[in-house]
């Protein structure tokens, strides 16, 4: 999303590439959606999903050059209505730069019909919530009658084959992940804003985000359904794998192979839904907790924080960074929100050495002690261990490799700005 601070900079950086606006040229720009919310303004273009906040002086300013005002009578209005002079050429420069601007043999924007907006609907109907709700309430009944049925770590061992394991909760991991993003991206498309989704990773995660930029140009209130959608999911998936997991149990609540699979993958996805209160991770709660309270760049400013009482702690003053420059709703939230990033931090590191950690070493020291002289292990586990230790392999490397893409392009961009 677009804040304060990108605005800034583009009205900062100097215009080469474009020649000098004639103040007394009306100014073409693209349609714009305008979002007021409290002592801001959100402009922006929904087609691009490029957005920025002004103060409600500079919204009023962009209106009268979207109605047709020239660049000049704009500035003499601006110091009729608030008796100081406005640097109008500025503000145009940074509309320019956001793409606002209609540049010379450009034809406007054409805002396309965002599809999937009658899924969307259903999904998130009266009668969805109902079944949604019936479902959670099925599954807590067949957990209080049956408690092996609550989800645990060493149900995601559901066979003696640990590349079996592997695949398979690769392979379910995909739709599974694609409904939690689905739901927020209808969620969103319901209310006519775009999405996209891109791979990243965080701390030793690797995780699939799905961008709703366009949310800022939406009432605050209308944001929370499509920020909280895929948990939402991600609750709706575990109730029915506890209900499947139920049902295809032998006689006398027996398990079997497909009851322990979807334990196995119940365990995964609850997991997943743990994740969203890591808050380092950005997750859903994250963005919750920033648009409830308003915040422009809460982790930036919450991370630079930890690092200025850390260099408190060690009397490195020469390294403290100005917090005066700093978001001011930012910077009291991040007073408190900073040790939660901590604590998820803490957390993350308790679920991977209380759950996921052993049942991981356990499979990874299973799979290399087939290859030792004295386990007389068959061709079959042998190849099982193969393929098992060259997923894994290919997982980690996988991580690294994002990892490093993302090291590389942060690289390209501060060289980019230092040139610039």
């Amino acid at each position: 999303m677009t804040d304060q601070g990108q605005l800034d900079s583009a009205a900062a950086e100097p215009a080469d590439t474009h020649p000098a606006a004639d103040p007394d040229a009306p100014l073409a720009l693209h349609p714009l959606v305008y979002l007021e919310d409290g002592e801001e303004v959100t402009i922006g273009r929904a087609d691009t999903d490029s957005y920025a906040i002004f103060p409600p002086d500079g919204a009023e300013l962009v209106r009268r050059l979207a109605a047709g005002d020239t660049p000049a009578q704009a500035a003499r209005w601006y110091q009729a209505e608030y008796g100081e002079s406005a640097d109008v050429a500025d503000v145009v420069e940074a509309l320019r730069e956001l793409g606002f601007v209609r540049e010379a043999g450009e034809a406007a924007a054409v805002l396309e019909p965002v599809r999937w907006q009658r899924l969307g609907r259903a999904l998130f109907s009266p009668v969805a919530w109902l079944c949604y709700a019936a479902l959670v309430a099925w599954a807590a009944v067949c957990v209080v009658r049956a408690p092996e049925l609550f989800p645990r770590s060493k149900d995601m061992l559901f066979s003696s084959y640990y590349a079996v394991i592997n695949l398979t909760l690769l392979v379910a991991a995909v739709p599974l992940i694609a409904v939690h993003e689905a739901f927020h991206a209808l969620a969103a498309r319901r209310l006519g804003v775009r999405s996209r989704t891109s791979m990243s990773y965080r701390f030793y995660f690797l995780v699939i985000e799905t961008a709703l930029d366009g949310l800022v140009a939406v009432q605050r209130r209308k944001r929370y359904l499509p920020i909280l959608a895929g948990m939402v999911a991600d609750v709706v998936l575990l109730s029915l794998l506890i209900i499947v997991a139920d049902a295809t149990r032998g006689p006398g609540g027996a398990a079997t192979l497909a009851s322990r699979v979807c334990l196995g993958l119940a365990f995964a996805t609850g997991v997943r839904l743990l994740w969203q209160f890591f808050l380092y991770l950005r997750t859903d709660i994250y963005v919750l907790i920033t648009t409830v309270l308003g915040c422009v760049d809460l982790h930036t400013t919450a991370m630079r924080l930890l690092r200025n009482r850390l260099n408190r702690v060690l009397g490195r003053r020469d390294r403290l960074l100005d917090e005066s420059l700093w978001h001011p709703v930012d910077r009291r939230i991040a007073r408190w929100y900073s040790w939660l990033i901590l604590g998820g931090y803490a957390a993350s590191l308790s679920t991977f050495l209380l759950a996921l950690g052993p049942v991981f070493l356990r499979m990874v020291t299973g799979s290399l002690a087939r290859f030792s002289p004295g386990h007389h292990a068959g061709w079959v586990q042998l190849l099982d261990s193969t393929v098992f230790l060259l997923l894994t392999l290919a997982q980690v490397m996988l991580t690294v490799w994002i990892a490093l893409r993302e090291r590389l392009r942060s690289r390209r961009s501060r060289l980019h700005h230092v040139i610039a």
